[in-house]
């Protein structure tokens, strides 16, 4: 069990829970031990962003008793994959030798580009993969939003202030720990559907304690189970929204089948609900006497980061939003129109007879760009330039609409759809640095 004391606790356990188990990763080349001819590569800049141009050295170590002839070579392209630079060299490389080529892609308009990196020579042939961005706080996205969003938004908030939330606690004394006491939660939302979710509280001697609440909000069909640990200061809110882990019973469709559930009604589409779900559980902790609703952050990765984007841009109540690799950024934008997303929901409005058109004018309703310019809570964002299913231009669109003010981001150059420790360590050290929590 991991102890949740440090800052790093609450936050891993948390991250391992709530990212999306779509997590299909960008390879990154991996050398096997008895390779004899092997690659390195190294970035001119730490986050793999430059101003104008993109550098890295291409190192080559031959450990073979052969000489390697052959090529190094590199192509760079944009996420539509039209090329913008290349370069090929000839090398020779001695017996037990290497050698480095510094390389130096030509200045770039704005935005991310995928770069490969190759090497053919005699005995050994491979591709690195990789993708630099150039002045990504300049990226904007060519789609507006509706002009009735907010308006949108509003009605559905009071279409869920008019159910009754009949909220509910059942202690599971069964799965209580030495220091912490766990609870079914279940709550009326939107349509009058009930969700659930675990609550987990410290035990404590100290009356009318008030704890920090920690709300997980989950992944792409994940199953978020109650979240444990030795921490005695934060309660963990563990939310299953509607269609996913134990609030399935009214919604409950197949797995590919979540991200299309009635999109082709604005008003009946699923996540519509799922964020109103949020919603309701940000109104639990509100609710109960043991919660402070002074001191709430919002975590989510994946489809919980788009969640967690949500919230963040529709209620102020919270006090800290992390959002890892949130999907659904800049939705006509998504370069990759066979991956999912969006071949899901192409083939969704095939099988309905449904124009697509008519999908992304849903869409913008739900898209996390078009939230940002509402955000008044700090938001840690966390992306990968590797990422297909939110990748780094997409990500962007969304960032550079948030209010300086609010808004900070953490990039990791050679991650896929996920989040490092790093990530984990940091919105640790947020969370106590802004509720006092030592």
């Amino acid at each position: 069990m991991i102890s949740i004391k440090s800052p790093i606790g609450i936050l891993t356990v948390a991250c391992l829970c709530i990212l999306n188990n779509l997590n299909a990763k960008t390879p990154v080349h991996k050398f096997k031990a008895d390779e004899e001819v092997s690659t390195t590569l190294t970035v001119g800049s730490k986050d793999a962003i430059f101003s104008s141009k993109a550098g890295y050295t291409f190192n080559v170590k031959n450990a073979t008793d052969n000489p390697q002839t052959g090529t190094v070579s590199y192509m760079a392209v944009t996420s539509a994959g039209v090329t913008v630079a290349n370069e090929t060299r000839k090398i020779k490389l001695a017996k037990h030798s290497s050698a480095s080529y510094d390389f130096t892609v030509p200045p770039q308009k704005a935005g991310f580009y995928k770069i490969n990196f190759m090497v053919n020579v005699s005995d050994y042939d491979d591709t690195t993969r990789r993708v630099f961005g150039i002045r990504p706080h300049e990226i904007e996205s060519e789609h507006g939003r509706p002009a009735d969003f907010d308006s949108f938004w509003q009605n559905t908030k009071a279409e869920l202030a008019a159910v009754k939330p009949e909220f509910k606690m059942t202690e599971q004394k069964d799965q209580a720990t030495e220091n912490r006491k766990v609870y079914l939660v279940e709550m009326r939302s939107l349509d009058n559907i009930t969700v659930r979710g675990w609550l987990t509280i410290p035990k404590t001697t100290i009356k009318n304690k008030r704890f920090t609440t920690f709300l997980a909000l989950p992944g792409y069909q994940v199953d978020l189970k109650p979240m444990l640990g030795q921490d005695d200061d934060i309660a963990i809110l563990a939310l299953n929204v509607r269609g996913q882990g134990n609030s399935r019973d009214v919604i409950h469709p197949k797995r590919l089948d979540y991200i299309s559930l009635n999109v082709e009604d604005k008003n009946k589409y699923v996540l519509r609900g799922a964020i109103m779900d949020c919603i309701r559980a940000i109104d639990f902790i509100y609710s109960r006497p043991e919660l402070d609703p002074k001191r709430i952050e919002v975590s989510g990765g994946s489809m919980g980061g788009f969640l967690a984007s949500a919230v963040a841009g529709l209620d102020s109540r919270t006090q800290l939003i992390s959002a890892q690799n949130p999907i659904l950024s800049d939705v006509r934008n998504l370069p990759d129109q066979d991956d999912w997303p969006m071949y899901d929901l192409r083939k969704y409005a095939g099988e309905k007879g449904i124009k697509f058109d008519k999908v992304l004018d849903n869409l913008d309703y739900f898209d996390i760009k078009n939230f940002a310019q509402n955000i008044q809570t700090p938001i840690l964002l966390g992306i990968g330039l590797l990422d297909h299913l939110a990748p780094p231009n997409n990500e962007y669109a969304f960032y550079n609409l948030i209010n300086k003010k609010y808004r900070d981001i953490m990039v990791f150059k050679d991650l896929g759809h996920e989040v490092p420790i790093t990530y984990v360590l940091e919105e640790g050290h947020r969370m106590r640095d802004k509720f006092g929590l030592f």
